[in-house]
C-alpha cells in the first residue's frame, strides 16, 4: 500500500513563499492499494494536482471518500479533472447530512449550481456514483478494505481505516478530543463522563496497531484552550493516542493555516522536545505535499 500527501493545510488554501515547503493546499490524500486501486481521502484543494497526474492512466477509477462536507475538504471537488473524461468513474462516500437530511450526493449538486459554478453536475462526462455510509459501514475496494469510525467535529465526521494484505492506515479527517461539556461537581457530569470515557476507548480501538495513523494537529496545548469548540486535535493529544494504540507511525497533518513552514517546524521541534521518548514509542512526522510512504 502506497500513500501520498496533496494537500495538507486545515481550513483555507495558503500558498505562498512562507508555505512552500510543506505545501499550502488543503487536505487530500492519496492511497493505492497492492493491486493499484485507487482511494482518495478528502477532496480539499489538493486533488487538483492529484487530477493532473491521473491523466496519465486513462482511464481513471476512483473512490473518494470524504470524512466532512466543510470546505476545506471539499471544494478541490469540481476541479477534479477526470470527471470531465468520457470512461472514466468516480464513487464518492460519505456520511449522511443531518441538517440537510441529504446523503453524500448532495455534495456535488450544492457545489456546481451556477451560482457558485459555471458548470452543471449533469454537464460531466465521466460515470459518477454516490454511496451514502452507515457509520461502522465496510467497503470492499479490489484488495482494500475501507471502514469508517465516527469523531468529534461540529459536523458529522467520519474517521477512515484502510487495510490492505496486513497493512493499515487511519485517517481522522478533522477531529477534537471529547470533552465533558460540564464542570466536575455538576450534576451529570460523572454520566457525561462515562460517554466521552466510551466515545474515545471506541477510536482507540479502531486506530489499534494500525501502521499509520495520519491525524489532524492544528493546535499545541497552549493554543487550545481558546479553540477548544472548534473541532480540532493537538499535537500531544494524537501523541498520547498513538501511544495508547500501539501505533507505528504518526503522522501530523492539517496544518494551522496561518503558521508559516519556519513556525510550523519550530512547534513541532517544541513538541517533540517536550515529549519524552518511550520504548515503543511511534515515529513522529509532519505531513507535506509530495510525501510518499510505502507501507
Amino acid at each position: 500500500m502506497k500513500i501520498r500527501f496533496w494537500g495538507v493545510r486545515g481550513s483555507i488554501p495558503s500558498p505562498g513563499p512562507k508555505t512552500v515547503r510543506y505545501g499550502g493546499n488543503t487536505t487530500c490524500i492519496e492511497v493505492r492499494s497492492d493491486d493499484g486501486e485507487l482511494i482518495i481521502l478528502d477532496a480539499g484543494s489538493g486533488i487538483f494536482p492529484l487530477a493532473q497526474t491521473l491523466l496519465k492512466e486513462l482511464p481513471v477509477r476512483a473512490h473518494v471518500f470524504i470524512t466532512h462536507t466543510h470546505w476545506d475538504h471539499i471544494h478541490g471537488l469540481p476541479f477534479f479533472i477526470p470527471f470531465f473524461i468520457p470512461g472514466n468513474s468516480v464513487r464518492i462516500h460519505g456520511a449522511y447530512d443531518v441538517i440537510s437530511s441529504q446523503g453524500i450526493e448532495q455534495i456535488m449538486d450544492v457545489q456546481m449550481q451556477y451560482s457558485y459554478f459555471p458548470i452543471r453536475e449533469a454537464e460531466l462526462k465521466a460515470r459518477i456514483e454516490y454511496q451514502t455510509l452507515e457509520i461502522g459501514e465496510v467497503v470492499t475496494i479490489g484488495d482494500a478494505t475501507v471502514t469508517n469510525t465516527l469523531l468529534n467535529h461540529p459536523v458529522i465526521d467520519f474517521g477512515y481505516r484502510v487495510d490492505c494484505k496486513g497493512k493499515s492506515v487511519f485517517f481522522t479527517g478533522d477531529h477534537e478530543p471529547w470533552f465533558n461539556i460540564y464542570d466536575e461537581g455538576d450534576e451529570g457530569y460523572a454520566e457525561y463522563q462515562t460517554m466521552v470515557d466510551e466515545k474515545q476507548q471506541q477510536m482507540d480501538e479502531v486506530v489499534r496497531g494500525v501502521d499509520v495513523l495520519i491525524m489532524d494537529c492544528a493546535y499545541t496545548a497552549a493554543e487550545y484552550p481558546v479553540k477548544k469548540g472548534w473541532g480540532h486535535s493537538t499535537f500531544d493529544y494524537a501523541i498520547a493516542l498513538a501511544r495508547r494504540a500501539g501505533v507505528k507511525k504518526l503522522v501530523c497533518t492539517h496544518h494551522e493555516p496561518t503558521r508559516s513552514d519556519d513556525e510550523l517546524e519550530r512547534v513541532f521541534a517544541e513538541v517533540c522536545r517536550n515529549c519524552q521518548r518511550l520504548p515503543g514509542d511511534p515515529e513522529i512526522l509532519l505531513s507535506r505535499e509530495g510525501m510518499e510512504l510505502d507501507l
